[in-house]
């Protein structure tokens, strides 16, 4: 039997559809993690339940080659460990500007800092601690008087300890997990400690005293999940308490939640929030790789957790477009690039 032009030319359209519906390619979600080790399989895990493998995959992250200006072979990755790893997070540049969706944005990780954070928030009216940022104690490497030549010395001590008061908090200006932090009562303590702090750049942060307070996921900057948390017990047993909070104070928290992190453009973050006279203020909101083992955050807010970071990566996948810039940049970027003032986007 002969096919006419017309049968021949829809013969051939429905071959090469058929073709293409064969050969679509596959979204891939991949996650770069360090010592974690209940959070990354199961996040795995769960976004392959969700998508049945069918146009949407996870796994963990595999490098064996870096090539500049090509692609890492990940649509989206979620990124657990660079700010440990000076590699993975140039890594993650690169796949950026290949158009990997990287949560989060390196660049912007990269810039930001707790420093920056506090005096963000004082412009988009959200209640932070009187805080102040101090040179290291040491010179850095390469250093020597000359370079601080800007610098006045002494600095005026009494004014920064008339602005924050006592009892003060003493910590990095970068970094997490606790590390060099320091609770002070006194001038001669404050000395002390920051003798021993060599070369890390540290802040002097008002001591807050709470009524409650709360540890905040933030999720693709429109999920919140609010927890108790007591950061006065000890690690493993700070999750492990309860307060009666109205819900006028919880929705006064997750707005604060929310405003942070559409400003600092982090899709996944934790915010801690102490309230002061039913007055949230935000302690700490630089945590763009948060803790999230089941171990220590409990099971029901691990479940939350896996469950809204994976409905995060999926829905990435599916938005994104290969060859384009397909980071979160946060409303403080934009209205830079807008030349627009933040209140204008508050």
């Amino acid at each position: 039997m002969f096919e006419t032009s017309r049968d021949f030319s829809t013969s051939v359209a429905a071959a090469t559809c058929a073709r293409n519906d064969s050969e679509k390619v596959m979204k891939k979600i991949g996650i770069l993690f360090g010592q974690e080790h209940s959070f990354p399989p199961a996040f795995v895990e769960r976004v392959n339940q969700k998508t049945g493998g069918k146009d949407i995959a996870a796994e963990f992250v595999r490098i064996d080659k870096v090539i500049q200006g090509e692609p890492c072979g990940y649509d989206v990755v979620i990124d657990r460990i660079s700010q440990d790893v000076p590699f993975y997070r140039a890594w993650l540049k690169n796949a950026a500007l290949t158009g990997t969706a990287v949560v989060n944005n390196p660049f912007w990780w990269s810039a930001d800092d707790k420093f920056f954070n506090n005096a963000l928030a004082t412009k988009i009216g959200v209640a932070v601690p009187r805080t102040v940022l101090l040179p290291s104690h040491q010179l850095p490497p390469d250093t020597n008087e000359k370079s601080f030549r800007n610098l006045g010395y002494p600095l005026d001590w009494e004014a920064i300890f008339n602005y924050v008061g006592w009892p003060a908090f003493f910590k990095p200006f970068i970094g997490g997990g606790w590390k060099n932090v320091y609770r002070l009562h006194n001038r001669e303590e404050f000395f002390r400690a920051y003798n021993d702090t060599g070369q890390l750049v540290m802040m002097l942060q008002e001591e807050i005293k709470f009524d409650m307070y709360f540890r905040c996921y933030s999720i693709d900057q429109r999920h919140v999940r609010i927890m108790p948390y007591e950061p006065r017990h000890p690690f493993h047993l700070r999750y492990q308490t309860e307060w009666h909070a109205p819900k006028e104070i919880l929705q006064k928290v997750e707005e604060g939640v929310l405003r942070l992190n559409q400003f600092l453009g982090y899709d996944l973050n934790t915010v801690e929030f102490a309230m002061r006279d039913s007055v949230p203020v935000a302690i700490d909101f630089c945590n763009p790789a948060p803790d999230c083992e089941a171990a220590w955050i409990g099971q029901a807010n691990f479940e939350w957790v896996v469950e809204a970071i994976s409905e995060m990566a999926i829905r990435k996948a599916r938005e994104h477009v290969p060859g384009r810039d397909n980071l979160s940049w946060g409303k403080f970027l934009q209205a830079a690039v807008t030349k627009c003032s933040l209140s204008d986007l508050a």
